[in-house]
């Protein structure tokens, strides 16, 4: 009877180990992801917009780019940051009767 109480004991232990090994590496990717480029087409595609509206963003000072052999990137964080600061909270809808 024991030996089976040592035994959970230790399951319990080992799968406290897992599960934090699984939240750091979890955590590790989300932050790998934060500092990943991606080029504009993919902002493009991201945001629903043009070429264009995102030359006003880089132009502005809104979203900050690198360029290299004239292809732009944006760091993940920076659109992330960007959308961010234009987040509209929904504020109490007034009924109109």
């Amino acid at each position: 009877m024991q030996e089976n109480k040592k035994i959970a004991l230790q399951m319990a232990e080992d799968l406290k180990e897992i599960k934090a090994e699984f939240q750091r590496l979890k955590k590790s990717q989300a932050e790998q992801l934060k500092e990943s480029w991606i080029d504009g087409q993919d902002v493009s595609i991201a945001l629903n917009i043009g070429p264009r509206s995102l030359q006003t963003l880089r132009t502005s000072g809104k979203l900050p780019y690198t360029k290299v052999q004239g292809k732009c990137y944006y760091k993940f964080a920076d659109l992330e940051a960007l959308l961010e600061s234009n987040y509209i909270r929904n504020k109490q809808s007034k009924s109109y009767d």
